[in-house]
């Protein structure tokens, strides 16, 4: 704690549960009247121009400081104000959204009366961007005179450069994981960022601009193209630690340098990366700021921690240590109102303040604590009569009220043994010739007064239900409601899993006194559901086991082989003797799976020619087992697998599945060149038919029949 605290000058709270961040402040003649403005933007997309006049030091906010106020239609990332606009050197303010990038020209209207002027803002220009925005920069890039460009940082590292109202280029950074705090050097015409490597790194403009184009960066990279230099870094310096913030430093009487906050360090590096002085903070810094000293060849610089102080530092050396009111995560200096130096910090909430460093002491001290001797035997007593009373009141009374036990509302699903006799399937993508479906019967039951229950029932796809969604009349207490609905295999591949999940929801109507008037019109909303399985029929019929497969699974068990006519009394034919060793099964979608019993060890063995076809029956042999020795009371039975997992199967599916989509995306995009070719001929071919001058068609019959055919 310091013994100083910040003088308050002027300060106001922002909205209402509204957050801020670094970007988000700003304090420049946004207006150019000569005179600094405080501009703020928030995530939940107001922009605010503060022009404090407070009458004496520590003044609520006056109507009158607030110029401007609007909301945008986005979260503000990060607001700037520099030379934006072509034609002319005033200011203009830079507003980055998540997607897009606004200027606007702010400028006053003098007013007639006492309420003073009146602010508003203009749209001059704005970029849509391709992707989502993290932070930019602006400057001189190339030395250019008069006017400053854009560079904004996405999260997927690319950097795009925008000529005022014009998109320059893009360009990825190199072994981008992260993005990290970015800014610009005007000094050496470059642009430093600190990457998920915890490096400070250094890119030239020209490099930028030579380098290959974003853009075409993934057509390059396919079609194993050269064109283009890759982008490389003009320096890096490892600090080994995240950075908050970036700042240049370029004073006439001060060595141009790099300051970067770390999380326990502040860096101060020449142009060249090289490191001029490192002070180590004992504290978790949240902001920081440099600027000029008064003294030749050092800088000041301020540096804001979450334990509410505002440290100033003269390079390496703590000069003042000031108190603060709240944990700021934004610091700028601005001259108002003739008063030079004073500090405009920013809180995560919104407390924006002005102060300036002034010498009135807290003479607060915590007040000294009544010390007095403990009376042990009056605890011991205490004590062992509140134990009395907590097994009293355990012993009388459960921990929930009985009204709590009771379940009010319950939902319960029986599925069909049989499979339907005449299937219920319904626009089925299967192949096969019958596509069977299963009846499951949803009951549901109310204790109380259930009004307008809700029933869904959802499956795993590729399975589907003929009806998924159930709305009853309010049910009375004391009764139910039933209703049917069957199960089917919809896609053409096997599902991962055969559960099924039933949920409804009601309301109840309350008449207790202390309930709010939201319960009481809306009632007590309540919820059950339950889980039912699917039989393995459902998805497979029996057939001819197979002798060879590509892929295999043994499951060890420490009980002695069951034979299948037992644990797949439904599949197996109890007239064949060599069912009760060996099985086989055949999915809907065509694939066969045979499992085997050993007959003088305890294992099983799965086998098909599909890696994933050998989940759902290795799942269901499991169960079934596990199901089977519960029944004999054997609580001891395991499985196990110590074979090796078929990683590199595994990996050759996903690696199918991911050229599969890159196809499917390569196909997609050629049909919409193709539709939009197919598009434009027929208008050429309508307005050749519609001409009253009849003219040659060119072929474009001919081309027509051709894009026709490629669609």
């Amino acid at each position: 704690m310091s013994l100083f605290k910040a003088r308050d000058w002027w300060s106001t709270t922002l909205g209402e549960k509204e957050e801020f961040d670094q970007g988000c402040l700003c304090v420049a003649d946004v207006d150019n009247s000569g005179q600094d403005k405080i501009i703020v933007g928030s995530y939940m997309g107001y922009l605010r121009i503060f022009h404090p006049h407070p009458v004496k030091p520590g003044d609520d906010m006056q109507a009158e400081d607030l110029l401007l106020e609007v909301q945008l239609q986005e979260p503000i990332l990060q607001v700037e104000v520099g030379k934006f606009v072509s034609g002319t050197e005033g200011l203009h303010l830079a507003v980055l959204h998540c997607r897009k990038l606004c200027v606007y020209a702010v400028s006053g209207t003098q007013g007639n009366v006492e309420h003073g002027n009146q602010y508003q803002i203009k749209l001059m220009y704005e970029h849509n961007l391709q992707r989502t925005a993290c932070n930019m920069t602006y400057g001189p890039f190339g030395g250019v005179k008069g006017r400053d460009l854009i560079c904004i940082q996405s999260m997927d590292g690319m950097l795009m450069l925008f000529e005022q109202e014009s998109y320059a280029f893009g360009r990825f950074l190199p072994g981008f994981l992260l993005p990290g705090p970015l800014t610009y050097s005007s000094r050496t015409d470059s642009f430093i960022t600190v990457s998920s490597c915890r490096q400070v790194e250094s890119y030239k403009y020209q490099v930028l601009v030579f380098a290959t184009d974003a853009e075409a960066r993934q057509e390059t990279v396919q079609k194993k193209l050269s064109s283009g230099k890759r982008l490389a870094v003009d320096w890096v310096l490892n600090i080994g630690e995240q950075a908050l913030d970036i700042c240049i430093v370029s004073f006439n009487q001060a060595v141009s340098s790099v300051f970067v906050l770390g999380e326990r360090n502040l860096f101060c590096l020449k142009d060249n990366g090289q490191l001029r002085f490192m002070k180590k903070l004992d504290y978790s810094p949240s902001c920081f700021l440099p600027y000029c000293s008064v003294k030749e060849g050092t800088i000041n610089t301020l540096v804001g921690n979450h334990s509410n102080v505002l440290n100033i530092y003269q390079d390496v050396t703590l000069k003042w240590a000031a108190q603060l009111s709240h944990v700021p995560v934004s610091v700028k200096v601005a001259n108002i109102q003739n008063l030079k130096g004073v500090i405009v910090t920013l809180s995560e909430n919104g407390h924006l303040q002005c102060s300036y460093l002034g010498t009135d002491p807290s003479f607060f001290q915590a007040p000294r604590i009544e010390s007095k001797e403990v009376n042990y035997e009056e605890f011991n007593a205490e004590m062992k009569e509140l134990q009395k009373i907590i097994r009293e009141a355990m012993k009388t009374q459960d921990i929930l009220p009985q009204s709590e036990k009771r379940r009010d509302l319950i939902v319960t699903a029986e599925v069909s043994p049989d499979l339907d006799a005449e299937s219920k399937a319904i626009d089925s993508e299967v192949k096969a010739e019958v596509v069977p479906s299963v009846t499951v019967k949803v009951t549901v039951q109310s204790r109380v007064t259930a009004q307008k229950p809700n029933l869904s029932v959802c499956v795993q796809a590729p399975l589907a239900v003929t009806c998924d969604q159930f709305v009853f009349n309010d049910l009375e207490p004391d009764s139910s409601e039933t209703v049917v609905l069957s199960v089917f295999l919809k896609g053409n591949f096997p599902p991962s899993e055969l559960e099924g999940n039933c949920v409804v929801s009601c309301s109840a109507p309350t008449d207790r006194k202390d309930d709010s008037l939201c319960s009481f019109i809306l009632g007590i909303p309540k919820v059950a559901q339950c889980k039912f399985k699917l039989p393995l029929r459902l998805i497979c019929f029996p057939a001819q086991p197979s002798k060879s497969a590509n892929h295999k699974i043994t499951i060890d068990t420490n009980k002695p082989p069951i034979s299948f006519l037992t644990i797949f009394p439904d599949f197996a034919d109890p007239s064949e003797d060599d069912q009760a060793n060996v099985l086989g099964f055949q999915f809907l979608t065509g694939s066969k799976i045979t499992l085997l019993a050993s007959k003088t060890s305890q294992r099983y063995r799965i086998q098909s020619d599909q890696l994933e076809d050998l989940w759902l029956i290795t799942k269901e042999l499991t169960l079934r087992l596990e199901e089977h020795f519960k029944k004999q009371n054997c609580k001891d039975f395991a499985c196990t697998f110590s074979g090796s997992i078929p990683l590199q199967e595994y990996f050759e599916l996903i690696d199918r599945h991911f050229e599969l989509r890159l196809n499917a995306e390569k196909f997609r995009e050629l049909l919409s060149e193709r539709a939009v070719q197919f598009r434009a001929i027929e208008r050429r071919l309508l307005t050749r038919f519609k001409d009253k001058t009849p003219a040659p068609l060119q072929h474009l019959d001919t081309l027509l029949e051709g894009t026709f055919r490629e669609v």
